[in-house]
């Protein structure tokens, strides 16, 4: 479902609600009967709004809505429920935190960063044991990082 444009998601669920037959609509779309189904009953209870909004979680959110799957709730009833947009992506969070020891581990965003390592001199005028010092550091940077 992350494939469809805010429009798309749009005309899907007014298509739905003039009673286009699911096999049409997923065609149409290229989109399966069940995500389908999990947008219709996501805008019924959220309205248009869930879609617009990007809606960023506390660890504490997640571990509640994360147990509630983990008592015996479905996914789909819980993620519709909270109105966490896609039932892999909560699916993947139950996964996560299971693998994780029951924690929740916050996931780091951006690309991560690695500081240039400055050199004072040149790659070419050092002798070999200045070349085995300096790969030294950087082996020890690395293993550090």
């Amino acid at each position: 479902m992350g494939k469809l444009k805010y429009e798309d998601k749009v005309n899907l669920y007014y298509d739905r609600k003039k009673h286009i037959p699911l096999s049409a609509i997923s065609e149409k779309y290229k989109t399966t009967v069940d995500n389908i189904q999990f947008l219709e009953r996501l805008i019924d209870k959220h309205g248009f709004e869930i879609l617009a909004n990007r809606k960023s979680y506390s660890n504490y959110e997640k571990e509640q809505i994360i147990n509630r799957v983990i008592n015996g709730e479905s996914i789909i009833s819980v993620a519709v429920d909270e109105g966490v947009k896609s039932k892999s992506m909560l699916s993947h969070w139950v996964q996560k935190y299971k693998e994780n020891g029951y924690n929740i581990v916050e996931r780091k965003r951006g690309r991560p960063t690695m500081k240039k390592v400055i050199q004072n001199k040149s790659k070419a005028n050092e002798t070999q044991t200045e070349k085995i010092k300096r790969l030294e550091e950087e082996n020890l940077y690395l293993k550090a990082k």
